[in-house]
């Protein structure tokens, strides 16, 4: 039997896995660093390292930054370098001992070291700003919108700095979502100018320093920027919703890149969910992928569910899939 990293290696070099990569199973999070981001509580809010106030609504999935005249950090991109100002990263040594006590428990030969940043270059625009002024401002501001990102990847480098430093990590888990289910919020050639050159020089960065997987978030249709992920130096791409199209692009760049998904958190992990949704959704995903560069699991930007039991039943039915199809 393949040891969970070997089996995760077999299905991304089109190999001969044993069995279905259990969702997040290769990937132990490392997320008691003195730098990884802050969230607000459910039912709260915070105001982050930024100054960006978020919050976390009750009911709802997950938390958003609040963006009325009164909370929008950026109001005027022009001005952007009056307001924006990067928190400071610079932690002393005895405040990533838990960090580094987690490292050290990780049996390496089993799972990846994974550091966890989010949120990223994208998101970080429209926190800043809101969503609707940051489309715009690609159109209307481009030139300052190029400033305030190439801020944002030095900032980035010197955080991947202080977990290569302290961590030593051999895998990064990256959010940052670009798109709806229907599409992405910008078009290729948008996304080609402003954030291909910007994930390079991180991601690279990363791969340049000992990293070895590159994992990106991003719950959405994003199929149209798959070539701009291998590029910039993505393995696997996880989130992928249905509505991409998963086996296409499995057949058009299986070898490539590796997608994680085809089964959307809102079909599965609502609250009348049952094991028998749960069973229906992760065969549909499994029979229609395959073995080969791809990784079942909901969209999910983290090894949880929104709602009790979703995310163990998940694994359940990836085991039951295993049994049926190796």
């Amino acid at each position: 039997m393949l040891t969970i990293k070997q089996n995760l290696k077999e299905v991304m070099t089109g190999g001969n896995p044993d069995r279905f990569v259990k969702q997040y199973e290769p990937f132990t999070m490392i997320m008691n660093t003195p730098i990884t981001r802050l969230k607000p509580p459910i039912g709260g809010e915070i105001v982050n390292e930024w100054g960006i106030t978020v919050r976390w609504p009750e009911g709802q999935l997950g938390a958003f930054p609040v963006h009325d005249e009164e909370h929008k950090l950026v109001k005027d991109i022009t001005k952007w370098r009056e307001v924006v100002k990067a928190p400071d990263i610079i932690k002393p040594d005895e405040a990533w001992k838990p960090a580094q006590e987690a490292v050290a428990a990780i049996d390496k030969n089993e799972k990846y070291a994974t550091v966890f940043v989010a949120p990223g270059i994208f998101e970080h625009l429209h926190y800043f700003m809101g969503m609707e002024d940051a489309l715009m401002n690609f159109y209307e501001e481009p030139e300052y919108m190029k400033e305030i990102i190439d801020f944002l990847v030095d900032w980035e480098i010197k955080l991947a700095d202080e977990f290569i430093k302290h961590l030593k990590p051999d895998a990064l888990f990256h959010h940052d979502d670009w798109g709806s289910q229907l599409n992405s919020f910008i078009s290729p050639a948008t996304f080609e100018e402003f954030l291909l050159p910007a994930y390079k020089k991180i991601y690279g960065h990363y791969k340049a320093n000992g990293v070895e997987l590159i994992v990106h978030h991003s719950d959405s249709y994003a199929a149209n920027l798959v070539p701009f992920m291998i590029e910039m130096g993505i393995d696997i791409w996880q989130g992928v919703m249905s509505t991409n199209d998963t086996p296409e692009l499995i057949k058009q760049y299986g070898g490539q890149i590796t997608f994680m998904g085809d089964v959307d958190s809102g079909v599965i992990d609502f609250p009348g969910w049952t094991e028998e949704i749960v069973q229906k959704e992760i065969e549909r995903a499994c029979r229609n992928c395959g073995k080969l560069y791809f990784i079942p699991g909901a969209s999910q930007g983290l090894a949880i569910s929104s709602f009790p039991g979703v995310y163990e039943a998940t694994d359940a039915a990836i085991d039951r899939m295993t049994e049926e199809m190796f």
